[in-house]
């Protein structure tokens, strides 16, 4: 069995090559939870949502998420009662535009919820409803919110993750990230026994601080992760100085670490024996290693299914 710590994009594309190289009854992906968002009433699990559209084959492949073909009457609809909506409300919020096909996912996840079935019991109906071979299981059954501080000291509120990443457009400076609820999270049911039995543990190319970081954050996690540290494989979502999507970049400067494979590698090293990096990094290569990671040099960037089947290989085949 491979398990894989995942959270949006780059580990839905990640993971659709693995399922081209190994049997998807094999994979486990452990999957951030900390981006969920109650919006009009509706639980909203982005990550959960994008690995499940893609490894169905239909997620919009030019956004990378959301579905293809996708309409957005409810929303363009719900634009209408905002200029009668009291100043605080949000009851016409639509910054963050939830896809008319999109919103069977939400209302299904939300009614199970209210009928007393667990996120993970959930995550499995709806990934059997897709088809998906590969069992995705959320990080914990527990609430634990992304939570930002700006830097703007004129800024005294906290913003949630989508708050940040989609109404902001992840433009606001930050000065400290926390996982509210983490400390009193439990793991999701099989996360420790999928990092322990485990042949291979591969972190996907994802945000390390909002993505990998509210999972390292649920007790217990990161030490079975330092337990298995030998066997932990993690790609760098980092190329060349730069995040290929998103504000990993930018982030990781601001919260005081080095944004690059060097800077990932040190955050990374106590738990993970091994980090791949792309060819543009091998130049940084001994960084890496004087850091405390093995450093694999090969072709990181995804665009397509060929990519990500070779990344996967790569891992896959990497010293441990």
């Amino acid at each position: 069995m491979i398990t894989v710590l995942a959270g949006g994009v780059g580990a839905a594309r990640y993971l659709a090559g693995l399922v081209q190289v190994i049997d998807a009854d094999d994979v486990t992906a452990v999957v951030n939870t900390g981006d969920d968002v109650w919006l009009h009433g509706l639980r909203v699990c982005p990550d959960l949502d994008t690995l499940t559209y893609t490894l169905a084959g239909a997620v919009d492949a030019e956004r990378g998420w959301g579905l293809v073909g996708e309409t957005w009457a409810a929303m363009d609809a719900l634009a209408r009662y905002q200029q009668a909506a009291p100043p605080a409300s949000s009851a016409g919020l639509t910054w963050f535009r939830l896809g008319d096909r999109d919103l069977a996912t939400h209302l299904y996840r939300t009614a199970r919820l209210g009928e007393g079935a667990d996120l993970a019991e959930v995550t499995g109906e709806v990934t059997a409803a897709w088809g998906v071979g590969c069992r995705l299981v959320p990080m914990t059954n527990d609430t634990v919110e992304t939570r930002l501080t700006p830097a703007d000291a004129e800024r005294a509120d906290e913003l949630g993750f989508q708050e940040y990443f989609v109404q902001h457009r992840h433009s606001v400076v930050v000065s400290a990230v926390r996982f509210a609820g983490a400390e009193a999270a439990r793991p999701g049911p099989g996360v420790l026994a999928a990092i322990a039995g485990a042949e291979r543990v591969v972190v996907a190319p994802s945000n390390p601080i909002v993505s990998i970081g509210p999972i390292l954050a649920v007790p217990g996690v990161a030490d079975a992760l330092a337990a298995r540290r030998a066997d932990v494989v993690a790609v760098s979502p980092i190329v060349a100085g730069a995040a290929l999507r998103g504000p990993a970049d930018r982030l990781l400067a601001e919260l005081g670490h080095q944004p690059s494979v060097v800077g990932v590698a040190r955050l990374y090293a106590p738990w993970a024996a091994t980090l791949v990096v792309d060819e543009a990094d091998a130049g940084r290569a001994g960084e890496v290693e004087a850091a405390g990671m093995r450093c694999v040099v090969g072709l990181t960037v995804m665009h397509g299914p060929a990519e990500g089947a070779a990344l996967a290989r790569l891992t896959l085949a990497s010293p441990a």
